[in-house]
């Protein structure tokens, strides 16, 4: 009895011995690569991210897409496989399905599919200038397909958070990827100009987060908040990302718009689309004109309609080219370079004028207006392609036409006298 009792003992200080020993050997690694782990930036993170995949391989109004009441918490994610695998095999974005895309790809066929049928037709448009663009910096092309979630491929779009163009730039982001926005012009509506901005931005990104998920996640909710997020939950996957509360749904449901977009886009037959009308590819020429040139000049030297040239121009915000350029570079109908310049020098006016702009101020008239510089009011309505009964609000800057060889100067409000105000002219 007492050796059985001796014989137990033995055995429980055997496993005793041996389960500190598998314990002095191997926790301290683990709880050393944990604490390493946690104090790695997050430049540290991605850069280690970046080395792993090296390693196991590679304003109309803008659309409002729907944001989704569905919980990210059960997202199966589902690789292609088999047939769909060989069809999708030019994809050169990482594409998952799961139920988000699904959920997007049954809503862009269903309840808006008049507008994405819309879309995909004005896409051809666009599409193959702007996979150029992308395949130029290095970039995967079917990043497109972010352009046709911001905007539908409509240059004129605009958000309520002022965001425009094709590729929905803020003023900020825009200004900072070398887009101009002024009184005359705005870049972000030029489809070449705002692509370049966009791959440059977007090449950024990437190479900021080594994800192209996280890339499109960062363009839609910008870089601060999801390195934030992978700062506070501590992983680089973006559907780990989801499943919590900090990003809002608007950005975890980007990425799974873009990629249902992408896949019906790619292969529109399959997701019943079989009605889309596209449009011809964009071509254009250019040529250099003077500044504060009438467009409608433009396309009778063209032999075109106006409508056109604005279409092939939308970065113009008025019906003339900027001024204090000399020379301004502006998109005309492919094969009509030559008669653009057998028209040009004969269309233009004889007499050049030169132009002042009138920041409409509250209470002023056209006619007052008109008074104010000593200008007919019928070249001054002509030239702001207005008629004598035109609301003008206060903020509104209107063109002057003056002669280039006179000095024009305006009235101006002179001293109260007595209580009365009077008009006087500015000497020269």
């Amino acid at each position: 009895m007492i050796q059985k009792i001796f014989q137990k003992i033995l055995q429980e200080i055997l496993w005793i011995g041996i389960i500190f020993f598998v314990s002095a050997t191997y926790l301290p690694n683990v709880a050393a690569q944990e604490s390493f782990s946690s104090s790695l930036t997050v430049e540290e993170q991605v850069s280690d991210r970046q080395e792993l995949e090296m390693k196991e391989g590679p304003r109309e109004k803008a659309i409002e897409l729907p944001v989704s009441n569905q919980s990210n918490e059960n997202l199966n994610q589902e690789m292609l496989t088999g047939d769909r695998d060989k069809k999708e095999s030019g994809f050169d974005i990482p594409i998952v399905i799961n139920e988000k895309v699904q959920q997007f790809i049954q809503y862009f066929q269903t309840t808006i599919r008049y507008k994405f049928v819309s879309w995909l037709g004005l896409s051809e448009k666009y599409v193959p200038s702007m996979r150029n663009l992308l395949r130029g910096y290095g970039l995967p092309q079917d990043l497109v397909y972010i352009a046709l979630i911001e905007s539908g491929f409509n240059p004129y779009a605009y958000s309520r958070s002022k965001a425009s163009g094709l590729w929905q730039f803020i003023y900020l982001t825009g200004k900072r990827y070398g887009l101009r926005m002024n009184w005359w012009v705005d870049e972000r509506r030029d489809p070449e100009k705002s692509t370049v901005a966009a791959a440059k931005y977007l090449k950024d990104l990437y190479e900021m987060f080594a994800s192209w998920y996280l890339a499109a996640a960062s363009y839609n909710a910008g870089e601060y908040k999801i390195i934030n997020a992978i700062k506070r939950y501590r992983t680089e996957d973006f559907w780990m990302l989801t499943k919590h509360r900090y990003l809002k749904r608007e950005t975890k449901d980007y990425v799974p718009q873009m990629i249902a977009a992408a896949l019906i886009a790619k292969d529109p037959e399959r997701y019943g689309f079989t009605d889309v009308e596209y449009r011809e590819p964009l071509r254009y020429e250019t040529v250099k004109v003077p500044e504060l040139t009438d467009l409608s000049l433009i396309a009778s030297a063209c032999e075109t309609s106006l409508e056109e040239i604005k279409d092939l121009n939308p970065e113009l915000r008025r019906r003339v080219t900027p001024p204090n350029e000399t020379e301004y570079e502006i998109k005309i109908p492919f094969g009509k370079k030559d008669l653009f310049l057998e028209n040009f020098e004969a269309l233009q006016p004889l007499e050049k004028f030169q132009f002042k702009s009138h920041l409409v101020k509250k209470g002023e008239t056209l006619k007052g207006i008109a008074r104010l510089y000593r200008v007919d009011l019928e070249p001054l309505l002509e030239i702001n392609h207005l008629s004598k009964t035109s609301p003008i609000s206060k903020g509104t800057t209107l063109f002057i036409p003056l002669s280039k060889d006179e000095e024009i100067a305006p009235l101006v409000t002179a001293q109260k006298k007595k209580g009365k105000v009077r008009n006087n002219r500015l000497k020269k």
